[in-house]
């Protein structure tokens, strides 16, 4: 490899996600000690990664690649190879799963490596917690199919959010209810959480979604019932619940509430997939408006599980998850700045079919 590396790097405005712009630098290759420089693969471009630009600042993701004051690097989660290599036991070549921004290269600093995955060091990474600065090795992942990366890059890291909010439901006792309620029921990570209650039996998993999306949300089989944003009146309020909320949108936050009532005895804010219709969730009746954050409950049951247990449930879960995927869900490839630019903006306008993965590159495709 030269002594120079060019980049390109997608970035949206903080202010105004729809205006983009593809940034060209040249890095310095040379790696100082336990270094390591990352070819970024696919990448998935979901619903999600809106959600990380809507709380870039208060949860802190606009931090994790630094770009222009004005402008952020949204994460996105995928695949990366390691191209150079100034720690030991990094070696090129390695195939890794994590958080990356959406461009050809990423220079990390490895520390805390082992068998299964080693993590971002770099001073800036320090005040995040270490999920978000971990990659995985292919070769420590007991489930790892490299016919299912593209998979794995729109699914993993939002089902493990799914399957973490269904397990916190479960240590508290589901809040003594027997109804969850997830809004934008056609997003994959409300399906994920539909599937993980289902898997459970405890219970009813009811969807909420546009009109549009009605078919497709009954077609899957996760949910007990779907009802629309506008007929959300014709739920059985007597019956005590619990909502997890992908959209975003307050109207609906607060149309739910005031609906439920004191019966709304648990209200987790996950997303922001109608970041456009955003606004105050304060003084609604029932359960406060929380946010989950993810971090501090696999802290929590790994001390009480063992990392060990509590990771094989995850796989194990995420696998049986991956394979219900298939049934539905269809992967579409997007290579080059312009394709990548492309995808973002259908994602943004909620243009994308629920049905379809965008699986985005900045690079061309390959020849091989």
């Amino acid at each position: 490899m030269s002594d120079q590396t060019n980049i390109s790097t997608f970035e949206v405005r903080k202010d105004d996600w729809s205006e983009t712009r593809v940034t060209d630098e040249t890095l310095d290759a040379s790696l100082a000690e336990n270094e390591v420089l990352f070819r970024v693969d696919r990448l998935a471009l979901t619903a999600n990664n809106i959600s990380y630009a809507a709380t870039g600042d208060s949860l802190g993701y606009w931090g994790f690649f630094p770009a222009e004051e004005g402008w952020g690097r949204i994460p996105a989660m995928g695949w990366g190879e390691v191209v150079a290599s100034a720690h030991p036991d990094v070696v090129v070549g390695e195939r890794v799963w994590g958080w990356f921004p959406y461009s050809t290269h990423l220079k990390v600093t490895a520390g805390r490596v082992s068998s299964s995955g080693f993590t971002d060091v770099s001073p800036h990474r320090a005040e995040y917690a270490p999920v978000y600065a971990g990659f995985d090795r292919a070769s420590g992942n007991p489930i790892y199919e490299e016919s299912l990366e593209d998979q794995d890059s729109l699914l993993r890291g939002l089902f493990t959010t799914s399957w973490l909010v269904e397990d916190f439901l479960q240590v508290n006792d589901f809040f003594g209810t027997d109804v969850c309620l997830i809004t934008s029921a056609s997003s994959k990570t409300s399906i994920a959480l539909a599937h993980c209650v289902r898997e459970r039996g405890r219970l009813s998993a009811i969807g909420i979604t546009s009109q549009g999306n009605v078919g497709f949300c009954e077609s899957l089989g996760c949910y007990d019932r779907i009802v629309t944003y506008d007929d959300i009146a014709s739920l059985d309020a007597a019956k005590a619940a619990v909502m997890v909320d992908m959209a975003g949108n307050a109207a609906v936050i607060s149309d739910v509430h005031h609906h439920f009532g004191d019966n709304m005895k648990h209200s987790c804010r996950i997303g922001a997939t109608h970041h456009d219709e955003a606004g105050s969730v304060k003084g609604l009746p029932g359960a406060r408006p929380e946010f989950f954050f993810a971090p501090t409950h696999v802290k929590a049951r790994s001390a009480e599980l063992g990392a060990k247990e509590f990771m094989m449930r995850l796989g194990a879960a995420y696998a049986q998850f991956r394979t219900f995927a298939d049934e539905w869900l269809r992967v579409e490839h997007n290579y080059g700045a312009e394709a990548v630019a492309n995808a973002y903006q259908a994602v943004l306008n909620g243009r994308s079919d629920p049905a379809s993965g965008q699986v985005v590159s900045m690079w061309p495709p390959r020849d091989d």
